[in-house]
């Protein structure tokens, strides 16, 4: 399993801090984020931060993010044109595009037709950058965009699988409903676990997002393993946002205990 950490688990720490677990997580590749309440980077030029991951042998595997991305005006073209034109400059490799859910233009038709319309705008913009970018349904009830069958076949009627891929997140997958799981059309990967709760499951836990542990109520090992066994290689980002794990001590020795877990887990259901 190819580890990587996005930012949203550790927002305590500073870039540097965020590089250095990462690379002694065995990590891959990280995820820094935008909307953290501080810079990007923490101001840092793109190019030197680009430089400090690869020097740490880790890869920018993306920025998060641009969000409504599909509530389109002249002002969110520019945040996209942005965010690709830091990606090019740090040479991180995709860029992260959340939904709206707020409530608004959810309707059956309005929400595929306004999904088309803004991936029309934003597709040549990533051709002309040769880059990527991560569409992530969101499983909340006021969400513009959930059902992942939607998003593949716009991706497919603009021939843009080469440019626009999904974020498949274990928590808004099952919180969504589940349903297909499309490792073809898949660019990356978050994980969380919901763990020790007997809530039901609604839109309430996403702050509640730990590491995945034995008590896992969303099916982690079994979601990674139908991704793997379908030919998806990418990242798998621990994406937690739970003040329980922000507030941990040791997050290394936390996260390496529960990405070995899921490895151990693995091997038993793969086998």
């Amino acid at each position: 399993m190819r580890r990587a950490l996005n930012q949203a688990t550790t927002p305590g720490l500073s870039y540097p801090e965020f590089l250095d677990l990462a690379a002694a997580l065995g990590c891959i590749g990280v995820e820094p984020r935008n909307d953290l309440a501080r810079p990007l980077f923490d101001g840092m030029d793109p190019a030197d931060a680009g430089r400090m991951a690869r020097d740490k042998g880790l890869r920018l595997v993306g920025l998060s993010q641009v969000y409504p991305f599909n509530d389109w005006s002249d002002a969110r073209a520019r945040e996209v044109a942005d965010l690709i034109a830091t990606a090019k400059a740090c040479g991180a490799e995709t860029i992260s595009l959340i939904p709206r859910v707020d409530g608004e233009r959810t309707a059956d038709g309005e929400r595929q037709a306004d999904l088309r319309y803004v991936l029309q705008q934003i597709l040549p913009m990533l051709r002309d950058s040769d880059l990527l970018g991560l569409v992530e349904p969101i499983g909340f009830t006021t969400s513009s965009l959930k059902d992942k069958v939607e998003l593949v076949e716009v991706i497919e009627a603009l021939d843009a699988r080469d440019h626009i891929k999904l974020v498949h997140d274990t928590f808004q997958h099952v919180l969504g409903g589940g349903g297909a799981i499309f490792p073809d059309h898949t660019g990356m990967v978050h994980i969380s676990g919901i763990s020790g709760l007997d809530a039901a499951m609604d839109d309430k836990l996403d702050s509640q997002r730990v590491l995945v542990d034995q008590h896992d109520r969303l099916d982690n090992v079994e979601q990674i393993a139908t991704l793997q066994k379908g030919g998806y290689t990418g990242p798998f980002s621990f994406e937690c946002t739970s003040a329980e794990i922000h507030a941990l001590v040791d997050p290394e020795a936390a996260i390496r205990s529960s990405f070995e877990f899921i490895s151990s887990r693995l091997r038993t259901v793969i086998a």
